[in-house]
């Protein structure tokens, strides 16, 4: 197989996945314990570290953004309203109103984030390359 067909693969299984963590973290997001929202924190860490990975472990922006569409995509999949009037997602209670506004949230901030943070990885060949440099006098 060719690297570009390769890397596409890689793209449609970080949208799976990322699809996946979406659906997973839109109908756990409600959860609370008491005043806390456990379910959005959790939703949210695993997101969070969905992307890290995807961004980190290939190196490439677009499995993290592909990742990050999957998650956005199924935020809104689950949050409409089917066909026979059913929701997936409860509606919230009165008090709880912010937390599903805040996992809407969280999947576009966690992509930009993620995804558009800076490569910082050249920084460390060029200080490498300057320590092994003998000092003139």
């Amino acid at each position: 197989m060719s690297s570009r067909i390769l890397r596409v693969v890689g793209w449609v299984v970080a949208l799976l996945v990322g699809a996946f963590y979406g659906a997973a973290g839109t109908v756990a997001q409600a959860f609370l314990v008491g005043p806390i929202p456990v379910g959005l924190i959790l939703a949210t860490i695993g997101s969070a570290a969905l992307l890290l990975a995807l961004r980190t472990l290939t190196g490439d922006r677009v499995n993290a953004l592909a990742g990050g569409l999957g998650i956005i995509a199924a935020t809104y999949l689950f949050s409409q309203i089917g066909p026979g009037g059913s929701a997936i997602v409860a509606a919230p209670t009165a008090g709880t109103e912010w937390v599903p506004l805040v996992w809407t949230v969280v999947g576009p901030a966690l992509l930009v984030l993620v995804a558009l943070w800076p490569d910082f990885s050249h920084l460390r060949d060029v200080q490498n390359r300057d320590a092994s440099r003998p000092v003139e006098s």
